[in-house]
């Protein structure tokens, strides 16, 4: 047996935990506690394909949360279109945005390039929380947008149930971490990794760094999004502050830094050791220490950095390798 088919019968041993999870988890606050771990896995891949790979760090990811969110929801509410096809319109105006917002910024460095792009998640955040109306599509301003649970079923994207939640948000899952390991291996990923460590000498080889970071900005947008569509359905309420907002920002950035960013695991890592922490953090403590999850992520990530800059999934996959390496070891011997 090689190390090849161990990590694929693990793989299939932890898609196969996955897919009967919720016939034993039968508390609905629990469903949804793993629902928002995936998502959140979600999020924090989708962040990686230009947090990560690309180098920078981009801090303004709500607004394309927010996008995907509202988008599907105004055309749902006011035009009664489906909200798959709103996840999908969604989807294609972040992308735009994130090309908009990635074609002045990629040229600026460091924390010029954070920056920039929390001013435009705050701007559109301002934008949305202070406009009622936007032509003939209404935002309803800081008071948000409630969706009605009048119609359930797979066409209207609305289940009475949570199971149905947890298994459309797992197949997004996998298809990003599919994404993302063809993308890894892919020219794009190549050029990403080396634009976002030498991006000087990766042009004077003649990659195009800021093409290849534009499209993984794009990719990166137009999945985010789709996201905001799924939490729009998962809760049936959005408004600016919950969904458009420096902290859902910051909190993405966090998992994908602590678990590993650059990683395939690490962004997943991140969001399973770290998303519990902060619902139950907000459940025990929301009422009294409101952002006592920032400060742990905070806390978590400084020490993160000083002893394992490249996150923890370096030393779990370590741990990892060693086991397989000693299980290998072992079968061999007794062969």
């Amino acid at each position: 047996m090689t190390s090849k088919t161990v990590n694929q019968i693990a793989l299939a041993l932890v898609v196969l935990m996955a897919l009967v999870l919720p016939l034993f988890v039968r508390s609905a606050t629990y469903l949804h506690i793993l629902i928002l771990v995936y998502l959140y896995a979600y999020l924090t891949t989708s962040w990686n394909l230009v947090g990560g790979f690309a180098g920078v760090l981009p801090l303004g990811h709500s607004a394309f949360i927010g996008i995907g969110a509202y988008t599907s929801t105004i055309l749902s509410l006011q035009y009664g279109i489906s909200p798959w096809i709103g996840m999908l319109a969604g989807g294609v105006l972040a992308t735009a945005a994130g090309v908009l917002i990635g074609l002045p910024t990629f040229k600026m460095r460091g924390a010029y390039f954070a920056l920039a792009t929390i001013a435009f998640g705050e701007g559109i955040r301002v934008m949305v929380e202070n406009i009622d109306n936007l032509g003939p599509f209404n935002l309803n301003g800081p008071r948000g947008l409630q969706i009605p649970p009048l119609d359930t079923g797979l066409a209207n994207f609305m289940f009475a149930d949570k199971e149905p939640y947890y298994y459309i948000i797992l197949v997004m899952l996998m298809g990003v971490i599919g994404l993302t390991y063809w993308i890894s291996r892919s020219k794009l990923g190549y050029a990403l990794n080396a634009g976002g460590e030498e991006p000087e000498a990766a042009m004077a080889l003649g990659v195009n760094v800021a093409r290849a970071k534009l499209i993984a900005m794009a990719m990166s947008s137009f999945l985010t999004a789709l996201a905001g569509t799924f939490y729009a359905q998962l809760t049936l309420y959005i408004h600016p502050k919950s969904i458009i907002s420096l902290d859902l920002s910051f909190e993405i950035a966090f998992i994908a830094l602590i678990g590993g960013r650059g990683s395939i695991a690490g962004p997943v890592l991140g969001a399973l050791l770290l998303r519990p922490v902060s619902d139950f953090s907000r459940i025990y403590f929301g009422a009294t220490l409101p952002g006592m999850h920032l400060i742990i992520f905070g806390t978590v990530l400084v020490l993160v950095m000083i002893f394992q800059p490249r996150g923890i999934q370096e030393p779990l996959t370590r741990a990892y390798q060693y086991m397989i390496n000693r299980f290998l070891g072992k079968t061999t011997r007794e062969s």
